[in-house]
């Protein structure tokens, strides 16, 4: 992957602990006002000037499962009485991808970026989300890497009986927009996800940073290196709110 020398201005916001709809739906208020403004800018001839409001959100969410769009509805292992036993909801959204699994302890990040301007195409832009992971999990002497034929950041992805996701990426790309993200398991609850085929699969295990290296982790110190990292990867430098 080739480094870009700009620098593009990016917002950054933690929403803190948020239902998934609420966020869903602040994500949206961004596509849209993102779309419009580089509309503008097309309509007066400004084409290639970087729009302004793009931003991208980390948050935690209550316990949710969310199917996208290629999902299969038979990966949600439970009926709508056991998500009220476990105080769960259930969303089809409209990203890529299967089924996953969003809950305290874990980041979830929301990039809503122009990949237009940035001059990024899509196939780059999950690459590059996945090394932000990868380059994370290194600061704490975790080896993660990519799973031939699947999203996300995976540990031990070279030996099928031992690997395990770590970080789930699903994505909507709307005129060259991105909406949803990533989730990285930092301190999440694991048992979670005995009800759903993570991720479409049936024969795959999924981790935590607590759960390799036996100890719980500040959340706050693991979202300002994952910022770091994001920055780093994407060219990003922070505005000032």
């Amino acid at each position: 992957m080739d480094t870009k020398l700009v620098k593009y201005n990016l917002e950054f916001r933690d929403l803190g602990v948020i239902d998934y709809k609420k966020a869903w739906d602040i994500q949206e208020e961004y596509l849209q006002f993102l779309v419009a403004e580089k509309e503008a800018l097309k309509k007066a001839n400004k084409v290639g000037m970087i729009p302004q409001k793009q931003v991208i959100l980390f948050c935690e969410h209550h316990h949710v499962y969310t199917l996208g769009r290629s999902g299969e509805d038979n990966n949600l292992l439970i009926n709508s009485e056991i998500l009220k036993k476990i105080n769960a909801s259930y969303f089809k959204i409209n990203r890529g991808g299967d089924i996953t699994y969003h809950g305290p302890g874990q980041i979830v990040g929301y990039p809503i970026i122009d990949l237009e301007t940035m001059k990024i195409k899509v196939r780059d832009y999950v690459w590059k989300l996945e090394e932000t992971i990868i380059q994370l999990l290194a600061e704490f002497q975790i080896t993660g890497g990519r799973l031939k034929g699947a999203t996300g950041v995976w540990l031990d992805p070279d030996t099928s009986s031992k690997s395990r996701k770590i970080c789930a990426i699903g994505v909507r790309v709307s005129n060259y927009v991105t909406m949803h993200g990533f989730a990285l398991n930092i301190n999440t609850n694991l048992d979670y996800f005995n009800y759903i085929n993570p991720c479409g699969f049936a024969d795959k295990s999924v981790t935590s940073l607590q759960k390799e290296t036996g100890k719980k982790w500040d959340l706050e110190n693991v979202k300002t290196v994952l910022k770091n990292k994001f920055a780093e990867i994407f060219n990003v430098e922070w505005l000032d709110r």
